[in-house]
C-alpha cells in the first residue's frame, strides 16, 4: 500500500433503485435501498475486497462507483475527480482512469465483434492509438493476458469461459487505467480456471501498479488477493479490516457467521469448529428492519438493536465495525 492520497474515496455512497405501479401513469410507490450509505476509501496500489450474501448491493456499489448507475446520493472520487458531477471532457477521463471487468464473461462480449474489436474499442473511444500501432497492442495486450496473438480475428463463442474472462482483462486494460472494479471475475469459471485468473490480476497489478475493488463470494479467494476487506449487508458495510485482522479476529456478529463457512483443509480442525447458521432470510431491501438491519437474525440482539441504529466506529486500529457489543 502507499502512503499517498487515497485514488478512491466513496463518501455515504447511496443507490436506490424507484419501485413504481402503473402502467399509462406510473408512480412511485417504494424505493429498493440496493446501497445505502457507504463509505471508504482505496490506496493506490491497494486491493480492497467486497464481500456479502448475494443481493447485499455488492454489484450495484461498484457499478455506482464508476457511475454505471448515477448514484442517489453520497460522494464518490476517482483520481482526483467527482464522477457524479463530471460531465464531457472529464468523465471521458474517468473512463480511461477506472475500468471494470464484469462477472459473466459469456455476457459480456459482444458476440457479433471479433476479438480484436472488442479489446481496441477503448482505444478507439479514447483516441490512444491508431492503425497498426492499435493492432500491435491489442496484441500485446493479449500475450499480456495469456492468449495467442493469432487469436484477435475470431469471435466470442469460439473461446472458453476462462479466455473469454481473460479477453475481458485485456480489454479492461486497453485505457491504461489505474483503478480496476473486478466484478465477481472468478465466480463463472471452474476452480482450476478461477487461481489462474487471480494470479493474472495479481501480476498485473505488480506490473501496472493497479488498485482493484474485488467483489467476490469466495472468501479464502479474497484472503488470498485483498489487502483489507469490507463485509456488506443489505446495502451497508458492517465491517471493515485488514485482512488478517477480519479473518482472525472478527467483531461483527454477521462477519463471523460468513467466516464460520470458509473450509478449512484439515478435516479434524473442520469438524471441530462452530458452523454457525443464521436463522430467517434476509430482509427485503424495499423494507430493510429498523435499528441494526441485522438484528432479525442475530444472535446477539437485545432492545437496543431493534431501535438504534449502531454507530460506525473504530474498535482498534484501521478495524472498523457497526455493533452495538462491541
Amino acid at each position: 500500500m502507499s502512503d499517498q492520497a487515497p485514488i478512491v474515496v466513496v463518501e455515504n455512497l447511496v443507490k436506490h433503485f424507484p419501485v413504481t405501479r402503473g402502467i399509462v401513469i406510473q408512480r412511485k410507490v417504494g424505493a429498493v435501498r440496493a446501497v445505502d450509505g457507504i463509505s471508504f476509501s482505496i490506496a493506490r496500489g491497494e486491493t480492497l475486497g467486497l464481500v456479502g450474501e448475494s443481493g447485499c448491493g455488492k454489484t450495484t456499489a461498484g457499478r455506482t462507483l464508476l457511475g454505471l448507475y448515477p448514484a442517489t446520493g453520497g460522494t464518490v472520487t476517482i483520481d482526483g475527480h467527482d464522477v457524479r458531477h463530471a460531465r464531457g471532457e472529464e468523465m471521458l477521463l474517468i473512463r480511461r482512469t477506472a475500468q471494470m471487468i464484469f462477472q459473466d464473461p459469456y455476457a459480456s462480449l459482444n458476440p457479433r465483434w471479433t476479438v480484436s474489436d472488442i479489446v481496441s474499442e477503448p482505444m478507439r473511444v479514447h483516441h490512444l492509438l491508431k492503425g497498426l500501432e492499435r493492432s500491435e497492442r491489442v496484441t500485446e495486450l493479449m500475450r499480456l493476458v495469456g492468449l495467442s496473438g493469432r487469436l484477435v480475428n475470431r469471435f466470442p463463442h469460439e473461446f472458453s469461459g476462462g479466455q473469454r474472462q481473460r479477453i475481458g482483462v485485456a480489454r479492461a486494460l486497453a485505457s491504461d487505467p489505474k483503478f480496476i472494479v473486478c466484478d465477481e471475475p472468478i465466480s463463472a469459471l471452474d476452480v482450476s480456471i478461477q487461481a489462474q485468473v487471480v494470479n493474472l490480476l495479481e501480476d498485473l497489478q505488480d506490473q501496472f501498479g493497479l488498485t482493484y475493488l474485488f467483489i467476490a463470494h469466495d472468501l479464502s479467494m479474497v484472503r488470498h488477493i485483498c489487502d483489507r476487506v469490507a463485509v456488506m449487508y443489505l446495502g451497508i458495510i458492517v465491517e471493515l479490516a485488514e485482512r488478517n485482522e477480519l479473518y482472525e479476529n472478527p467483531l461483527h456478529p454477521y462477519a463471523v457467521a460468513l467466516l464460520s463457512a470458509v473450509p478449512i483443509p484439515d478435516p479434524k480442525k473442520d469438524r471441530a469448529r462452530k458452523r454457525i447458521i443464521l436463522p430467517g432470510d434476509v430482509p427485503s431491501p424495499i423494507n430493510p428492519p429498523s435499528g441494526c438491519r441485522f438484528h432479525p437474525r442475530c444472535p446477539r440482539a437485545d432492545a437496543r438493536c431493534k431501535d438504534e441504529v449502531p454507530e460506525w466506529c473504530e474498535a482498534a486500529p484501521g478495524h472498523w465495525v457497526a455493533c452495538h457489543h462491541i
